[in-house]
């Protein structure tokens, strides 16, 4: 008997009955769990253990995190962090309040920053580094949840064992070391896209996500193309009612922001924007320019294209059922043609490799009966396997005593983005010269220097080729190879084939029922359901993306 689940709203025909497949949800959950754990306890416990026998400066140097602490101090009108003299005391204020950093961020930012500025420092920056690994493991969870994997033991296991992989990558420690927000926002942004469809107010959180850092704004015209109308009128609406409270509360401050243009003004944000540690494409450009003029227009042109693949990319992934490679592809559009791109902007290098994982798995499962060894050694399963790890090692936080850098955990010396050096910044604030570091750079330092953002062009490159693949096959009327159908996603309320779930995968045994019902002409999976049971279905989604049990409201068909 064929049994139907719920992927966020939409529903799917598996080849195997509810209670089959949770038994193999059960089966498979025994051992990933635990591999799980143990895994992300070894990373942990190793980062752990160099932060306890270092000082707390070589793991954490919480530049950012003080910014965001002073700025919710000036919401509050603390003295002397707020002087009541500026127009716009928190743009305003002098180099001395924070280190010489100033406030990047709209004024709703600061206002939520109020609730952590009550917290003493020491005990702040503590929090930090707990609350920065806790938004990694939630990042993991919702990716998978996404991808239509049960909330259990095997999605726990899945997500520990994608955020050991990358708990030392650099973009990740950067983000920890600094105090950083970018994990939070896209464990935000991921949780949002994770909701069903029947929640009025799905979007709302893309659009707080935006008014806290503008960036997550690229993800309203995604919404928009692929005709998820309600969803970005409620991330428009979420992002307006940033700016309204923002006035409410900081008028001076949000006017500065929004009507002088600060919101553009990237030289409060980088003295120099062909800086190493920017990884954006105006980045990449100025350095091969030669100077910052030179590099506009080409990165103007750079961009445009970018933007029109990228979103295309994310659209048609979208439209052939791949939801989570097409808000992949839509974060790395983001990520490039953002005019800074921070290397600790990066971390949405953990849903890709989450993605590649699930991929490589799936794949996995046509090859199962020669082994998994084997399976895992054949194409296409080996290319997503190269995938993963080919992102793992471009974003590896690699030690920079490699290369003569520093030994500190966090600071500018990891991975291979510093290995051909940079211009200081007590340098680079004179003006744009043309001996500057990053201008003479050549051979391997150009390739290692840019590392992230080429890498995010290759990576989108590959989502780009994807994409143009499952459009063509679905144009000629043939079938989706099994790696390329559609994966759960929140979006739609058409009935779509789930992702294959891990569990399943990992659980069946070669030529075991499961196995041979999955992948037989004209299986169950291939039989059309009945239409009479999807509006009973749709009117009891899962509210993270994973299939209901029979007693959950889930029936049979």
């Amino acid at each position: 008997m064929r049994g139907l689940t719920t992927y966020g709203g939409r529903v799917g025909a598996t080849s195997v009955s509810p209670t089959a497949s949770a038994s193999d949800e059960q089966r498979a959950g025994k051992w990933l769990l635990p591999a799980g754990l143990l895994a992300f306890a070894a990373v942990l416990g190793v980062y752990l253990t160099y932060l306890l026998r270092h000082p707390l400066g070589w793991t954490l140097h919480a530049l950012d995190l003080h910014v965001y602490y002073s700025g919710g101090l000036v919401a509050r009108h603390v003295r002397p962090y707020w002087n009541p003299h500026l127009a716009a005391p928190l743009y305003d204020w002098a180099p001395s309040v924070s280190h010489g950093h100033y406030f990047t961020y709209p004024p709703f930012a600061a206002l939520l920053f109020t609730t952590v500025s009550f917290l003493p420092w020491t005990l702040l920056t503590r929090v930090s580094i707990a609350a920065n690994i806790l938004f990694l493991l939630a990042s993991a969870w919702f990716t998978f949840g996404m991808l239509g994997y049960r909330a259990g033991r095997s999605r726990a296991g899945a997500a520990l064992l994608v955020s050991a992989a990358v708990l030392l990558a650099e973009p990740v420690m950067r983000d920890i070391y600094l105090g950083q927000i970018n994990l939070a926002l896209m464990a935000l942004i991921l949780w949002d896209f994770s909701q069903p469809d029947r929640r009025w107010w799905k979007g709302a959180g893309i659009g707080v996500a935006a008014g806290i850092k503008l960036v997550p704004l690229i993800f309203i015209p995604y919404l928009l193309l692929t005709r998820r109308f309600r969803q970005a009128a409620a991330a428009c609406a979420g992002f307006a009612l940033t700016v309204v409270v923002g006035y409410a509360v900081l008028p001076g401050d949000s006017r500065r922001w929004w009507l002088h243009e600060m919101f553009a003004d990237s030289g409060r944000v980088v003295v120099f924007i062909g800086q190493e540690s920017n990884q954006s494409l105006r980045g990449l450009i100025t350095r091969l320019a030669g100077s910052t003029a030179a590099g506009v227009p080409p990165w103007v042109a750079a961009i445009a294209i970018v933007t029109v693949l990228g979103l295309g990319a994310a659209v048609l992934l979208a439209r052939a059922g791949q939801d989570v490679a097409g808000v992949l592809a839509c974060a790395l559009t983001g990520l490039l043609v953002s005019p800074v791109s921070w290397d600790h902007h990066w971390v949405w290098m953990v849903p890709a490799v989450a993605v590649a994982a699930h991929y490589a798995v799936t794949a996995m499962r046509s090859q199962a009966r020669d082994g998994w060894i084997r399976a895992a050694l054949t194409w296409p399963a080996a290319g997503y396997w190269a995938l993963a790890a080919g992102i793992c090692v471009v974003y590896g936080a690699w030690p920079g005593a490699l290369w003569g850098k520093s030994h500190i955990l966090g600071n500018y010396g990891l991975g291979v983005i510093p290995v051909p050096g940079s211009t200081p910044d007590r340098v680079s604030a004179r003006g744009d010269r043309p001996w500057f570091t990053e201008y003479h750079w050549h051979g391997w330092q150009v390739l290692t220097g840019n590392a992230f953002v080429l890498g995010g062009l290759a990576l989108l490159a590959v989502l780009v080729g994807a994409a143009i693949r499952v459009t063509l096959t679905r144009a000629a009327g043939q079938p989706l190879p099994a790696i390329s159908r559609p994966l759960a996603g929140p979006h739609s309320g058409k009935r779509r084939e789930p992702a294959t779930s891990l569990s399943t995968t990992l659980a069946s045994p070669p030529g075991s029922a499961t196995d041979q019902s999955a992948s037989s002409p004209g299986s169950a999976t291939d039989q059309p359901a009945s239409p009479s049971v999807a509006p009973d279905l749709r009117r009891e989604p899962s509210a993270y993306g994973f299939a209901l049990e029979p007693d959950a409201g889930n029936k049979e068909a």
